[in-house]
């Protein structure tokens, strides 16, 4: 073979592995996700209110994480910018499919806009009819005797033949049981109604429990009827931005005033806002996208969290240095609950 024929045939190899390189880099899924800032949308094109509309010339704003799997040339671009994170699969999905993993988070949704229509109903001195149905089963750990019979997406409706209106009723009876005991468990799968009898396991300490990850299933009926349609979004975490969207059009106020207001966190049936995941993610987010005012939930830590984790951060420290560094101008607010997020946005301009 002639010299020139091998070096021909050289350059060949060399072009093909770059291209195996490039292609791997790119293409080959890692057992990881990456997480960014995603988007900031108007919630006025998620709620509608029949009679009611939002003719507000500002907006409120849910923010979200953008999420995807990482490949070699994304980790490794994630590693080198500092509001981007790599996050393993399972810490992610709770190594849960992705099918699953969706519809946990759809039921997530369903639960925060119902809690959402009732809050900012009852604020506005509005009927609201609560019907609670259950509790959505979100998850089965491996260690739970009822893994076999009861499946993600189920709704528990009694244990022991006892029915409670929170989710929260239920952990508390079935905290007061004891390791080990038999409990009978009600849920319904398909419109089927199915009971079943295992014992508790150990949770955490002494504490008696049934392995089950859950949140409130429960009907809202309203007068008149509200519409969400949170589109492909899902979680709990846009819980208080709902409530004050749907609080804005019912009750006629205008708490924007002109302004875009962006912000998180979870809300429940006291109107209590709780933390979330990504917030430096979504205040980056809500600044790409014009939002000038930050709500950010506070949750005062308790002594024993800090003394485990000295350099805790609560939700609102995080969105304010990250505000600092990467959302020039922002202003971060403290929230707790939805009275004070209603209050603040009243009182300024």
């Amino acid at each position: 073979m002639k010299k020139q024929d091998k070096k021909v045939l050289r350059w060949i190899g060399v072009v093909l592995a770059l291209v195996l390189f490039v292609g791997w880099a790119l293409l080959w899924p890692l057992n990881s996700y990456i997480e960014g800032p995603g988007n900031a949308s108007n919630l006025r094109s998620f709620v509608k209110i029949k009679g009611h509309p939002d003719h507000g010339r500002g907006s409120f704003m849910i923010t979200s994480v953008a999420l995807q799997q990482a490949r070699p040339a994304t980790y490794v671009m994630a590693k080198m910018v500092p509001y981007l994170s790599v996050e393993k699969a399972d810490d992610v999905t709770g190594g849960q499919n992705s099918a699953t993993f969706d519809k946990v988070q759809k039921f997530y949704m369903d639960s925060s806009i119902n809690e959402a229509i009732a809050v900012a109903f009852k604020k506005a001195g509005q009927p609201v009819k609560k019907r609670y149905l259950g509790i959505y089963v979100l998850q089965v750990q491996p260690n739970s005797r009822f893994k076999k019979a009861i499946h993600v997406g189920d709704t528990i409706t009694k244990v022991n033949g006892r029915h409670f209106n929170t989710a929260q009723g239920y952990q508390k009876y079935i905290g007061k049981q004891k390791v080990g005991s038999p409990l009978t468990v009600t849920y319904q799968r398909g419109g089927q109604e199915h009971t079943t009898t295992h014992r508790l396991v150990r949770l955490t300490g002494t504490r008696a429990g049934i392995g089950i990850m859950l949140t409130n299933n429960m009907k809202v009926t309203t007068k008149p009827k509200v519409k969400v349609d949170p589109g492909q979004l899902g979680g709990p975490s846009g819980g208080l931005m709902f409530t004050l969207q749907i609080y804005q059009q019912i009750s006629g106020q205008d708490l924007q005033k002109g302004r875009k207001i962006a912000g998180t966190g979870t809300i429940d049936s006291d109107g209590q806002v709780g933390e979330i995941g990504g917030i430096d993610k979504k205040v980056i987010a809500a600044h790409r996208a014009g939002a000038k005012i930050f709500l950010a939930p506070y949750v005062k830590p308790t002594k024993l969290l800090l003394k485990y984790e000295e350099d805790h951060q609560t939700n609102y420290q995080m969105a304010k240095r990250t505000a600092k560094k990467y959302a020039p101008g922002m202003k971060v607010v403290p929230i707790t609950n939805f009275n004070q997020a209603v209050h603040y946005l009243q009182s300024t301009n």
